[in-house]
């Protein structure tokens, strides 16, 4: 059984969620995404199920291992976990979706303990050697809270039976084990070519609830990498000139 967690997620594009624990419960969660805990409070580091989940979750560029918040307190305590990049948190009440769902391998942020983490590989070989960041998924199940970040603005799609949707696989953060995931080349030369979507793409198929992101990180990454490449390259010019003196000068830091 799942420790009863009570829960507020506070912000808007910058989202944390707070969890309140009553004395002897726990919320687990990987490792850097504690923002504050309260007295009563006490961290927990482990492998989460023994040495082997440890070693499939760095070999998944995971970390070996994860955190347990629990309140070893006489008060109820509240700890909060912080999303990594700008996005939303999205609340998982396991029950009421089946009892287990899956998610990007990144998008995890914690869940009530009690509630298994463990990796899942998709079985298809396509989705195995092109699937990208959709490859490895995380799969999320017991009867407790869990929680998952989005990218940007999260979009829910609710699949019929046998309703398809492609998506880039980046942009894929949730889905119901139920749905099933493949991956499809994209298909045409000049789309490969010039598309600048990829050559693959995620088919999922209904029946099923879907969670997507506007913002994957992936993309966030390599944004930030372009401009810091374009900025480099127009220092380049007052650098050939006096360097980092000029550079001070102009830019107003000397």
């Amino acid at each position: 059984m799942a420790d009863v967690i009570d829960y507020k997620i506070y912000g808007d594009d910058m989202q944390m969620v707070e969890i309140e624990l009553d004395p002897g419960e726990g919320v687990r969660a990987e490792a850097g995404a504690m923002m504050f805990m309260e007295d009563g409070i006490v961290m927990q580091t482990g492998t989460g199920g023994g040495l082997f989940k440890g070693f499939k979750r760095m070999l998944t560029g995971e970390s070996f291992f994860i955190t347990t918040f629990l309140n070893n307190g006489r008060n109820r305590a509240r700890v909060a976990f912080a999303a990594p990049y700008p996005g939303k948190v999205i609340p998982l009440d396991l029950p009421k979706l089946g009892g287990s769902f899956m998610c990007q391998k990144d998008g995890f942020l914690c869940a009530a303990q009690g509630v298994d983490i463990d990796i899942a590989f998709t079985r298809k070989l396509g989705a195995g050697l092109f699937g990208g960041e959709g490859f490895i998924l995380q799969r999320l199940s017991g009867d407790g809270m869990a929680f998952v970040h989005a990218g940007g603005t999260m979009i829910q799609k609710e699949l019929g039976s046998g309703e398809t949707l492609r998506v880039d696989t980046g942009c894929l953060v949730a889905f119901e084990p139920r749905v099933t995931y493949d991956i499809q080349f994209v298909g045409g030369f000049k789309n490969v070519l010039f598309g600048g979507e990829g050559m693959f793409l995620a088919t999922l198929t209904g029946p099923g609830l879907v969670y997507l992101q506007t913002l994957p990180f992936s993309r966030l990454a390599d944004r930030i990498l372009a401009a810091s490449k374009t900025q480099i390259g127009e220092q380049k010019g007052i650098a050939g000139m006096g360097g980092d003196l000029l550079g001070g000068i102009f830019g107003g830091n000397r």
